[in-house]
């Protein structure tokens, strides 16, 4: 048998055109979908395979491939881009004269999981699932299997949460420090396991990842549940059982929910969207990516919470946050944690800009995001100028009115019975 396929047509074209056109593919045409349009249609066209009334039910024949022979103006750039979210999102190939879209490949592991996604770099997707575990952790033994481009060349195991001064000898080791999946272990306290990965497709797939050997790694723990930590805009390729999508409500609508992110979310089974200062523009965020998908959405905010008091200190806090919000992070660390004064800096992720702020900078305790430079650069300072350095966790808060977000990621995976 070849490959089965349906053919995305459209009333452009002259009925004897697609179905010439039809004929010349080297695949098992079983059934074509009439996408939109009508200058070319009469009444009564014949295309010489069934026709569906939807995608959907073109979908229900079980191709392996959707071929799409339509063009502008049925068809245009955003909208073939939306039709391959779907035809991915339904496991399918999606191709056409001069394109190919493959679904990416996920892999089954074996006990109950969650895998969390993002839609970019610096969404807040780390924090969000060190929220989940911690909160998955209370019923459960959870293992978080973290990807990222620093990751280990073998996956690594740490079982017991690093202090900085651990993560200080690794530096000094010519080994990463600030891994996604040490700052999790660090943050939490949850076992953790931390993969590498490179490139990342339109989908989201990788192009080379050790996460499978990973997931060996981690199933030897003996875990419940199986947490999934990916990387920017890929996707953990493993078939979780639950998918939770993050999305900074910064980013514009038609890039949220456009392109290929699209497919993420139809991949989602909660939107969790992140840095919504800005409640008007997440509101309408959050409407636009239930227009993709009825699914339910989380409106968040981020505020670094330090893992030791600060109280009646001079604070310098390192960050990757948007200058804009510099203010409200620093009024929350003088209101809510009683810090004398505080000074934020950005520059985490720009060593250049970070040497000259924790040179310059004077404050009595260093309080710093475990991302980027902020092993080798500020607490190699801090400890070279004898001022003490600490961790700041991220704490994720729902803004007023939204929906329980707790409750909703205790739904996606609901503790079995009788376990720790």
């Amino acid at each position: 048998m070849g490959t089965r396929a349906v053919a995305v047509i459209d009333g452009e074209h002259y009925a004897p055109v697609v179905r010439a056109a039809l004929a010349e593919l080297p695949y098992e045409i079983v059934g074509a979908w009439l996408a939109g349009g009508g200058e070319k249609l009469v009444g009564g066209e014949e295309y010489g395979v069934p026709l569906a009334a939807t995608l959907e039910e073109a979908l229900g024949w079980e191709p392996d491939l959707v071929y799409d022979l339509s063009d502008e103006p049925v068809l245009g750039p955003r909208e073939r881009l939306a039709l391959a979210s779907r035809v991915l999102a339904a496991g399918v190939a999606y191709a056409g004269p001069d394109f190919r879209f493959e679904p990416p490949a996920f892999a089954p592991v074996g006990v109950p999981s969650l895998a969390i996604a993002g839609t970019g770099k610096r969404v807040g997707k780390t924090a969000v699932a060190g929220h989940v575990a911690r909160l998955l952790a209370q019923d459960r033994r959870v293992v978080v299997v973290a990807m990222g481009r620093g990751g280990p060349p073998e996956p690594e195991v740490i079982e017991e949460r690093p202090d900085l001064a651990a993560l200080v000898e690794r530096t000094r080791a010519g080994l990463h420090a600030a891994s996604d999946h040490l700052e999790t272990a660090a943050l939490t306290g949850v076992p953790t396991v931390g993969c590498r990965r490179a490139g990342g497709g339109l989908a989201g797939a990788v192009g080379s990842s050790n996460v499978l050997e990973g997931v060996e790694a981690a199933l030897a723990l003996d875990p419940d549940l199986l947490l999934f930590d990916g990387s920017g805009a890929a996707l953990p390729p493993v078939a979780a059982d639950a998918r939770v999508l993050v999305v900074p409500a910064h980013q514009p609508p038609a890039l949220a929910t456009g392109y290929l992110n699209a497919y993420r979310i139809l991949l989602a089974d909660l939107v969790v969207l992140t840095h919504c200062e800005d409640r008007a523009a997440a509101h309408a965020l959050a409407d636009a990516v239930r227009a993709v998908k009825d699914v339910p959405v989380v409106c968040t905010v981020q505020r670094p919470h330090p893992l030791e008091p600060v109280g009646g200190r001079r604070v310098a806090f390192f960050t990757t946050a948007p200058q804009e919000v510099h203010p409200l992070l620093a009024d929350h660390l003088l209101r809510e944690h009683g810090a004398a004064h505080v000074a934020v800096s950005g520059n985490l992720a720009h060593r250049g800009a970070l040497r000259h702020d924790v040179e310059s900078l004077d404050a009595d305790v260093f309080l710093v995001e475990l991302k980027a430079a902020a092993v080798d650069v500020v607490a190699e300072a801090a400890l070279a100028r004898g001022i003490p350095v600490m961790l700041a966790d991220a704490d994720l808060r729902v803004l007023p009115g939204e929906p329980d977000l707790d409750a909703a990621l205790r739904c996606l995976v609901p503790a079995r019975e009788g376990v720790r």
